[in-house]
């Protein structure tokens, strides 16, 4: 058996994507304009059903322009998930506002409501209505959609939905990537479907995009001459790189059912294992793409066995496989930042594992995983 290293999400091309990035080529735009530009953005548009989408370079990217739409501008406070990745609270601090942390449920390991409202009703009492709030849709599970737009439409507070691992996602029949005020997603190498790196911002009306595509542009104004009445960025994603979207959008639906897959292929694997659960929707109205499947693993019913054991034993196989995101109240650059809720998010990130879940990943590859996991299950029963 080879001990090629098998990678926690790696890019996996569909095939034309070549054709595509030719036709760029082939007609000069190697730019951020462009036939691929319009038609990858309006292929989203059709695939989430509603909604206007400018495709930029980055998530990261995606987020920070949906807070400028918001009107966050300095010194006002952003309430934001605090399990995840760093993207979605770094553009808040780009703005110069205040991130204000709140922690996870256990249904969905999302944005937690009682904390969330918590959160909102203390930061009134201390004299600051919060401008956003952002919702994350965690390894690609929605978050609790209708309790967290209750409490958001209650106190006129609107929500910026990062969805940058759940395209493909739903709620109710309806896609991630739609339910915010301004909603983004991502397209980085790792990610359901990738453009290299990359993003776009979904936003409800023509002008938002407008908007959006001229504050990515450098907010150039139309002159003959460059002019310039407010800052700008350099956002806009490239023809390049649309092409290879456009490509992935071909194989979108294949990916998601291979993540999937992938998820059921754990579920089966850890079916009867004491101290070992597999994170999963928590009822029919959710649907996830299973961006990475991800475990919690409990020392008490596992004989002493730890994600830390797990993990090392992995990697002596040459196994990609890392914790879940560390809260970003626990993060060494927000920890002075206000936190509202109590310790879910931490006990997840304390037993929690991500595991390969590629959409490319072979029946070798799952083998491999298999052969780790049954002799780490001997190991355990032998003690």
């Amino acid at each position: 058996m080879n001990k090629n290293k098998i990678w926690l999400s790696s890019p996996h091309m569909g095939g034309n994507e070549q054709k595509f990035i030719q036709e760029a080529f082939d007609t000069n735009w190697i730019a951020p304009v462009g036939a691929n530009i319009d038609a990858f953005e309006l292929g989203l548009e059709l695939y989430l059903g509603t909604g206007y989408v400018t495709a930029l370079n980055s998530g990261t990217a995606a987020i920070h322009l949906g807070l400028i739409l918001l009107g966050v501008k300095a010194g006002d406070e952003v309430l934001c998930q605090t399990l995840t990745f760093s993207a979605s609270a770094n553009p808040i601090l780009y703005q110069g506002a205040i991130p204000v942390f709140i922690d996870s449920e256990p249904d969905t390991w999302n944005l937690c409501p009682m904390a969330l409202e918590e959160a909102i009703v203390d930061r009134i009492a201390k004299g600051k209505l919060p401008k956003a709030i952002i919702a994350v849709a965690l390894y690609g599970v929605p978050y609790k959609i209708e309790e967290i737009r209750i409490i958001a439409n209650n106190y006129n507070i609107p929500i910026l939905e990062d969805s940058a691992e759940a395209l493909g996602s739903s709620y109710k029949g309806k896609r991630c990537g739609t339910f915010g005020d301004v909603s983004t997603l991502s397209f980085n190498g790792s990610k359901i479907i990738t453009t290299s790196g990359g993003g776009a911002i979904v936003t409800s009306t023509k002008e938002l995009k407008d908007r959006s595509i001229f504050l990515a542009t450098q907010a150039k104004e139309n002159a003959p001459h460059y002019k310039h009445c407010e800052v700008g960025y350099n956002y806009r994603m490239s023809n390049v790189l649309a092409g290879i979207g456009r490509g992935q959008m071909e194989v979108l639906d294949k990916h998601v059912d291979s993540r999937r897959k992938m998820h059921e292929f754990y579920f089966d694997l850890f079916k009867g294992i004491k101290g070992f659960s597999v994170y999963m929707v928590p009822n029919a109205d959710y649907f996830a793409n299973y961006w990475l499947t991800t475990i919690l693993i409990d020392p008490s019913e596992t004989k002493g066995m730890t994600k830390e054991t797990v993990r090392l034993k992995l990697l002596e196989e040459n196994i990609d496989c890392r914790p879940l995101w560390k809260p970003m109240h626990l993060q060494p650059i927000y920890s002075n930042y206000p936190y509202y809720g109590k310790h879910v998010a931490e006990s997840l990130f304390d037993s929690g594992l991500c595991l390969p879940s590629g959409s490319n990943l072979s029946d070798e590859d799952r083998d491999r995983i298999k052969a780790v996991f049954i002799d780490l299950f001997e190991t355990q029963k032998k003690k």
